[in-house]
């Protein structure tokens, strides 16, 4: 018979499992809000990531370690937030370029490029079963993409950028997520990416202006985008990690695009602009990516 010991393990099991699944649907309310949200890309991921770091920096405990990191450190997470800076600005221009749903499809498209980058940028042993989730993958895509009007198909080659991009730096945070606190980390790289977007914003005046006062409906919109679609999953989620496989966890993330698509329909309507054709792409694409932890998870004896 179980003991308390038990019955408390999976109480915080279930409390883990719902708040990851919790964190997901709020991640997938992002692509919803950058719809909804009329700044250009370039405005919406700056101010986006002004907020969050604007929020952290009042924490000494952020301060504290970021005085504690060696220069190559502070270097590292620099870089790799240039990197999460161009995934963001990626993602919201395929979202204005075509629509919600796409750019979360294409996001969708992400644990196949990490699958064969992360042997390349993590020195982790290439596994020939992750292939086959790139090779699976290719009916869906090719159907996606016909499956959208003409006007839409850059969105979807921006978006396939955008899932490039977070493979790339997702890849990476797992190479040094060790070296420092995650809340210091994601003030470090949400910093530097922002700052990197307001340089080249006010470098480049063709891009438009990185930091334009927003209407009071975007501004409202852009608070819910920065507190509760980032910071709050992020916090919600280090605590759900502690109680989770890295299967159950990975399984979970891997829903994003479909909750997100599931919102865009209802709030958005999206359905009307795209064909079933799509649809079934995404079907194919979806099952491909749920299928990615079962892949990889340990064999067991």
């Amino acid at each position: 018979m179980a003991g308390p010991s038990a019955a408390n393990d999976r109480a915080h099991s279930t409390r883990a499992h719902l708040q990851i699944h919790f964190c997901v649907l709020l991640w997938g309310f992002t692509a919803i809000l950058g719809k909804l949200i009329t700044l250009p890309a370039l405005a919406l991921v700056s101010w986006r990531m002004l907020i969050v770091v604007a929020v952290l920096v009042l924490l000494p405990r952020v301060w504290r370690g970021l005085a504690r990191l060696p220069p190559r450190t502070l270097a590292i997470y620099a870089g790799i937030g240039v990197l999460v800076a161009l995934h963001w600005l990626s993602f919201y221009a395929s979202i204005k370029l075509a629509n919600a749903s796409v750019a979360a499809t294409c996001i969708a498209l992400a644990p196949v490029f990490l699958a064969l980058l992360e042997p390349v940028l993590t020195g982790k042993r290439f596994d020939r079963r992750e292939l086959l989730l790139g090779i699976a993958v290719v009916p869906g895509v090719a159907l996606v993409v016909g499956g959208v009007p003409d006007g839409m198909r850059t969105g979807v080659a921006v978006g396939a950028l955008s899932a490039l991009l977070v493979a790339i730096f997702g890849a990476l945070n797992k190479r040094y997520v060790e070296h420092a606190d995650p809340l210091i980390v994601t003030a470090l790289e949400l910093g530097a990416g922002g700052a990197f977007l307001i340089a080249i914003g006010l470098a480049t005046p063709l891009l438009g202006d990185p930091l334009p006062l927003p209407a009071a409906r975007d501004a409202a919109l852009l608070l819910v985008l920065a507190l509760a679609c980032t910071l709050l999953p992020f916090t919600l989620s280090l605590v759900a990690l502690r109680q989770l496989s890295a299967y159950s966890a990975q399984l979970a993330i891997n829903l994003e695009p479909v909750y997100a698509i599931l919102l865009a329909i209802p709030l958005l309507g999206e359905q009307r602009e795209l064909s079933p054709q799509f649809y079934l792409g995404v079907l194919i694409v979806v099952l491909a990516v749920l299928l990615h932890p079962w892949l990889v998870q340990p064999k067991r004896a």
